[in-house]
């Protein structure tokens, strides 16, 4: 899984309108928004990842209990139904978040970020590496976020085409059954000990950490909980693999959804010298797309249908981003900077749609003519003049 290599994009950004000024003052707002935020924490947060974290665990032991029974067709579905959601909700609400140290201002060492560890393939600790340092840090970032297209498919234009990505949707399909191990196999990162980057030594003992953690979770869902259904033991194992094929698919769609619909961008590594913590964050917003729904459906994704507010505050408790998802908007719309949403079913639609065009050569996007943008303002109201 190599870094692929990427030609200069000609399509200009939806923030290139915006001065350097306006840009700190947009992120001087955003700022203040997470100042409001982190200083307002409190019971009521404490008790709402409490109360989730009972839900998950009465959840997995309700559905495993059942589970005990799955030679009866009834049992089997129930069962089955009530562990996928389980393993969604300690997936994404609970795990990814508890791990970004959303939770660590509680001081509880039992919800910790250097303590959790979830129902997940990878080792906690390589994926907080791999995700909350270089992913959130080069958000988007081409040849420098390693999350972009996992490195397994070609999902910007200026990736140079090779004729394996041919395959592409194909190996998008596999991907989504299997998400969570090709996670796991991501952050070995064996390309890095082929340039040189990477001991081979190091790479041995993240392999055998890995093996630790696989060999627990395989023996957990295919060998402990299946016997315990005696002569039902391949029904239960059947129902903990369909279980976690769920998880997998259900999070690589919202993890999709939230990097690579049409409307996010992506950007040259040059953008990274000197970048301003206001730059930082147009680039997070540039770079993600939120998915609309109820309260049900953002708890389900661990609230990463917010992505766009997720990535500007990755560290701030996944609950509280439906009540700052309307001031960010606003900050967009006044700021003349897109704010990409829309339903799952929508916004999926154009991944596949995307990966589809992109497993051919060429496959961009016509750059939008600046003469045709709508009309933006600065954030005192005055239009913007657009050159040309």
């Amino acid at each position: 899984m190599a870094i692929p290599t990427f030609t200069p994009s000609t399509k200009p950004s939806a923030a290139a309108h915006l001065s350097d000024e306006q840009i700190e003052e947009l992120g001087a707002e955003l700022d203040a928004i997470r100042a409001e935020i982190v200083d307002s924490l409190g019971e009521a947060d404490a008790r709402y990842i409490h109360r989730v974290i009972a839900v998950q665990r009465g959840l997995e032991v309700a559905g495993r209990g059942v589970l005990i029974f799955s030679l009866f067709p009834p049992a089997w579905i129930a069962g089955t139904a009530a562990l996928s959601a389980a393993k969604i909700l300690d997936n994404m609400e609970i795990g990814h978040n508890v791990l970004h140290g959303q939770w660590d201002w509680m001081r509880d060492p039992r919800i910790h970020s250097t303590t959790w560890e979830w129902d997940h393939a990878t080792p906690a600790k390589s994926w907080k590496k791999s995700h909350n340092y270089e992913h959130h840090t080069f958000t988007n970032v081409r040849g420098k976020d390693r999350d972009l297209g996992y490195s397994v498919m070609r999902i910007t234009p200026e990736q140079e085409w090779k004729p394996a990505d041919l395959i592409q949707p194909l190996t998008n399909i596999g991907l989504s059954l299997i998400f969570e191990w090709g996670i796991a196999l991501y952050d070995l990162e064996v390309d890095r000990v082929k340039e040189g980057s990477k001991s081979k030594e190091q790479l041995k003992e993240d392999l055998k950490g890995l093996w630790r953690k696989a060999r627990r979770h395989l023996a957990k869902d295919y060998v402990l909980f299946p016997a315990l259904s005696g002569p039902g033991f391949l029904h239960t194992a059947a129902a903990n693999l369909t279980a976690n094929v769920v998880r997998n698919v259900w999070s690589h769609a919202v993890i999709f959804c939230g990097h690579f619909p049409d409307g996010t961008e992506t950007f040259e590594e040059e953008r990274l010298e000197g970048e301003t913590k206001g730059q930082w964050y147009v680039r997070q917003m540039l770079g993600s797309a939120n998915l609309s729904g109820g309260r049900l459906f953002h708890i389900m994704t661990g609230n990463l249908s917010h992505q766009i507010e997720h990535h500007l505050f990755p560290d701030i408790p996944s609950n509280r981003y439906a009540e700052i998802a309307p001031r960010v908007r606003e900050i967009c719309e006044r700021y003349g900077l897109p704010y990409t949403t829309g339903p799952l079913p929508k916004q999926y639609a154009k991944v596949v749609r995307k990966i589809v065009r992109l497993a051919f050569p060429g496959g961009g996007e016509k750059p939008a003519d600046v003469r045709q943008l709508p009309a933006r303002r600065q954030a005192n109201g005055t239009p913007i003049r657009l050159a040309g």
